[in-house]
């Protein structure tokens, strides 16, 4: 099996997990469990399986984002709500967007065997050396069948971003500069809004890209190199090599099904601005 594969699966399945993040149901949960920043609902929500850690443990784990951040949030979230009560709050926030988006699917045959087969790609996760996904995969499994999917889908993704970590330290590469490479491949958003997101300032951004021209990954108007794309390339197969595992034990015809049996759903999340 081909590790790009496991690529595949993070690109179809990543906003069925998503929405927990983005959906307007996550913000009205932040601001009833007390959050007086939507960004404090973010960290907490996606660190509580760890429990009550400090704002450095967010940080390293989190990785891209500016320590000064999390710091706002962490360990102040958890004087307001203990983490078990972020963590039900979350499955709530899962439970009404994927109610309010997904509707009658939810009770559907292909719903119940996405589940089951995610679950089983979610056991086959190492989880050694993976803080993250060893959090989340502690957590236990609810019932319904849309939020067993999304919990497994956690894991999975956890799973491949703390693999990223790792490759991205191997790589030598900071937080700062990992999130600046990122940017420069034009992938998904401009660089404005990864700087703004991560909460990096303009002084920060621009010492973080004179750190990766000096290695020759970006020229002087900010693009990537052959260098940086090369660079980058070698990262992202490097995650795709760690991620594997779970969907070879699950083999590649399921994991074909299960991306094709997704890809709507996820498409829907996306129309309805859930990701």
């Amino acid at each position: 099996m081909e590790a790009i594969l496991a690529r595949k699966m993070r690109a179809t399945l990543e906003p069925y997990h998503a929405t927990v993040y983005f959906a307007p149901e996550a913000f009205a949960a932040w601001e009833d469990l007390g959050f007086p920043h939507r960004g404090m609902g973010y960290f907490a929500s996606r660190a509580a399986a760890m429990g009550k850690v400090g704002s450095a443990v967010v940080a390293a784990t989190f990785y891209n984002f500016n320590p000064t951040l999390v710091d706002r949030f962490i360990p102040a979230a958890w004087d307001i709500a203990e983490p078990d009560a972020v963590i039900e709050a979350r499955f709530g926030v899962a439970d009404a967007a994927l109610r309010r988006i997904l509707g009658d699917t939810l009770d559907s045959p292909e719903m119940a065997w996405a589940a089951q087969v995610a679950c089983e790609a979610a056991d086959a996760c190492q989880t050694n050396g993976r803080p993250l996904a060893a959090a989340h995969a502690s957590i236990s499994s609810p019932n319904d069948d849309h939020l067993r999917l999304w919990h497994a889908l956690t894991v999975l993704r956890e799973h491949r971003g703390d693999g990223h970590v790792q490759a991205l330290v191997s790589g030598g590469l900071s937080g700062i500069e990992s999130v600046i490479s990122y940017a420069a491949t034009g992938e998904l958003f401009d660089a404005a809004f990864y700087r703004r997101s991560r909460g990096w300032s303009d002084d920060e951004w621009a010492a973080g890209e004179e750190a990766l021209r000096a290695r020759g990954w970006v020229d002087s108007a900010g693009p990537l190199t052959e260098v940086g794309r090369a660079g980058r390339e070698m990262i992202e197969a490097q995650t795709d090599r760690l991620a594997i595992a779970p969907w070879e034990a699950i083999g590649e015809r399921a994991a074909d099904r299960l991306r094709a049996t997704v890809r709507p759903w996820s498409r829907a999340i996306v129309a309805a601005g859930g990701f």
